[in-house]
């Protein structure tokens, strides 16, 4: 293994990071933020659609979301995709406007999402351990091939371990931050 396939591996890893990243901001914490409806997609004229392409979101207030959409006809899609998709929350549709209204979370509520979070991050080492894995086979490989000596095939792996280490801390700190925000009361 080489050092380009070391950052190949350490770029997969920065990825499984910002994929955590992108899943945490989908949790509801609370507060109204435009990312808890980026994942919806709508079934707009056949064709399933993302929810930012067909409407214009924003947050009116801090626990308000407000969807409309530019074409009035989507109304009734974009109720149903949001009653379909886990987000737990009811539209109010108000004339032209889809509303949806950001309950205060309960104790037990906070407590499902703090789970939620930890799901999602063990979801994250374990493909970054996973990757690791991929890589140190490859190593190993290599070495018994002939194409890297006995130590410097040691460095590589103590290399990779290193890597692994900190997206590994980045996650436990992605996670942390996340469920700080969901504790806030």
């Amino acid at each position: 293994m080489s050092s380009e396939t070391l950052s190949a591996i350490e770029h997969k890893m920065v990825r499984a990071v910002e994929v955590l990243e992108r899943d945490l901001q989908g949790v509801r914490t609370g507060r109204a933020s435009t990312s808890i409806v980026d994942r919806i997609l709508v079934e707009y004229y056949g064709t399933p659609t993302s929810l930012k392409e067909i409407a214009g979101v924003s947050v009116p207030e801090a626990h308000q979301i407000v969807i409309q959409p530019w074409d009035r006809t989507a109304l009734t899609a974009i109720e149903k995709a949001i009653i379909k998709s886990d987000i737990g929350l009811v539209p109010n549709v108000d004339g032209s406007v889809v509303r949806l209204n950001i309950p205060p979370l309960t104790e037990e509520r906070r407590k499902d999402l703090v789970r939620q979070v930890h799901k999602r991050m063990e979801e994250a080492r374990v493909e970054i351990r996973g990757l690791r894995r991929e890589a140190a086979e490859q190593l190993k490989k290599d070495e018994h091939d002939g194409k890297l000596g006995a130590d410097e095939g040691r460095r590589e792996l103590e290399q990779l371990q290193k890597v692994t280490d900190k997206h590994i801390a980045d996650v436990d700190h992605v996670g942390a931050v996340k469920e700080q925000e969901i504790l806030e009361v």
